[in-house]
């Protein structure tokens, strides 16, 4: 009785949620909206002459009125420039064109495909959950492929098909910040970091491997915890599959296939070679024997971390997910010719229609925003609030992922939930000390542990359309149910991390601290 009655109320919660996240407009509506109200919230605050003094120079900041004659013609005069200046539209665009070569040539899903089914059987679900977090690189990739491929694989070795989709979903998904290399996430979201981190300090970058130290440990502890999530909560409480559906054969890596791949391999070793002698210090051992050693490095102190290799981060996605996209695609032949190439990069391209009409909407807000001064006259005051309260680093580290877990539920995107919470929080932790970097990975771990009960989330309708295969009767509630432990084990396990990483005091990433110096 209790059972059904506590089943009964989580579904009326969700029912409740859905309706709720639905009768929000489109994001890219949303960001329309929250630049009008930039410009109308500019000149009410202007009216009360609202104000704040910049702790850092002793300067009164001001809020400047966009309704007024110069703040209309900033406005009609630097649309386009907002538009093309605004930092992670580039950055997505190029890393998606070399994707795009590596997707559509076959490499992403067939190299997927042979990390699940090598696997040995005790690994199987461990293998299917890793795969899913290093999908992540390829954008959808994990969504389209690997989820389904989770199901049909653990139903061929006669164990519950949902649970294996529910494995594959958990990594893809709630295991979005965390992974072995950089995908198109992390120079879109570095970029919307910079951009807020400039209204504090206008000479601040923030790298797109900022994160990547705490994500490449992530993703080995992730894929435990989300191993024994599955084995001992999931499997247990669906128990056997009783249903109609039949085991699918999963194709074996074809002859084609392998050639590719080795092709691959040897394409790769190739471009290892190239980086590392490219970053290698000029007086390094063997390498000092070859001319134009380090020459990605910064030519006037020769160090790495502001070199024109971090800086060129998403050139060397593009350059390498293309490379080996156009070898493994002519060794399998699944391509044919430079046509096949450029439609692949097309094809890509052609995914980002919506995407691109967000952006113009959320650039217009984020410059409107930054011009009225009042993200930073937020974040001055909100400042001295939080610094009055004398709340440590790590109630205020817990507080921002809880905000972010909890905005997730009802906006899915997460460039558009970072577009809207790094101007006011980014400079907000700056003042109080902490670095751009730190706020951007307390973002990002708020933001996956719930992804997987984001009924907002773009491919969430996608997920329940693969477990009806399984089920008929499952429905929302089904999923929810099924993935709340995956959510509530990833964010407890994530804060203990994050805990340990500040009490030790480790990097986040190449030349990314913790604490931010003015």
């Amino acid at each position: 009785m209790t059972s059904t009655t506590n089943r009964s109320f989580l579904n009326r919660f969700l029912s409740v949620l859905e309706r709720g996240g639905n009768a929000l407009p489109h994001p890219a509506t949303l960001f329309a909206m929250f630049a009008g109200a930039a410009i109308v919230i500019s000149w009410v605050a202007s009216l009360f002459n609202v104000s704040a003094v910049h702790p850092g120079t002793g300067e009164k900041v001001e809020v400047v009125n966009l309704m007024s004659q110069q703040g209309l013609h900033m406005i009609v005069t630097n649309m386009v420039t907002n538009f093309t200046g605004f930092a992670p539209l580039g950055t997505v665009l190029v890393a998606l064109l070399g994707i795009g070569i590596a997707e559509s040539s076959g490499l992403m899903s067939t190299g997927l495909r042979l990390l699940v089914i090598s696997a040995p059987r005790k690994l199987l679900t461990f293998a299917i959950v890793f795969a899913g977090i290093l999908s992540n690189t390829a954008s959808e990739v994990g969504y389209v492929v690997l989820v389904p491929l989770g199901g049909m694989i653990f139903l061929a070795v006669g164990r519950n098909p949902i649970a294996g989709i529910a494995a594959a979903f958990a990594g893809v998904s709630g295991g979005y910040s965390a992974n072995l290399l950089l995908g198109t996430i992390d120079p879109l979201l570095a970029g919307l970091s910079e951009e807020a981190a400039n209204i504090i300090d206008p000479a601040y970058t923030v790298n797109p491997a900022a994160n990547y130290y705490f994500m490449f440990v992530s993703t080995f502890f992730i894929a435990t915890i989300g191993t024994w999530v599955t084995e001992k909560v999931i499997i247990p409480r669906l128990g056997t599959y009783t249903g109609d559906a039949q085991p699918e054969e999963i194709k074996k890596i074809s002859p084609l296939e392998k050639r590719g791949l080795t092709w691959t391999f040897y394409g790769l070793l190739a471009i290892v070679l190239i980086i590392v002698w490219s970053v290698a210090p000029v007086e390094s051992g063997f390498w000092q024997h070859l001319p134009g050693t380090g020459f990605m490095r910064d030519p006037e102190t020769n160090g790495l971390l502001r070199s024109p290799f971090m800086s060129g981060i998403v050139a060397l996605i593009f350059l390498i997910a293309g490379v080996l996209g156009i070898i493994y695609g002519f060794g399998a032949k699944t391509l044919k010719s430079n046509y096949d190439v450029i439609n692949g990069m097309g094809k890509s391209m052609s995914t980002l229609g919506t995407y691109i009409v967000l952006v113009f909407f959320a650039a217009q807000f984020v410059a409107y925003f930054n011009w009225t001064n009042l993200g930073l006259i937020f974040a001055i005051k909100g400042a001295n609030f939080i610094g009055a309260l004398g709340l440590g680093r790590i109630p205020l580290m817990i507080a921002l992922v809880l905000i972010a877990a909890l905005i997730n539920l009802v906006i899915g995107s997460a460039s558009a939930k970072w577009a809207i919470m790094a101007p006011v929080f980014i400079p907000m932790f700056m003042l109080l000390g902490y670095s751009p970097e730190f706020t951007q990975l307390a973002y990002r771990v708020g933001d996956s542990v719930t992804n997987v009960i984001a009924p907002m989330m773009s491919y969430f309708a996608m997920i329940v359309a693969f477990i009806e295969r399984y089920d008929k009767k499952a429905g929302i509630g089904t999923i929810i149910a099924t993935m709340l432990p995956y959510s509530v084990v990833f964010l407890i396990s994530w804060l203990v991390l994050l805990v340990i990483w500040i009490l030790v005091g480790l990097p986040l990433g190449p030349g990314a601290g913790l604490f931010y110096v003015p």
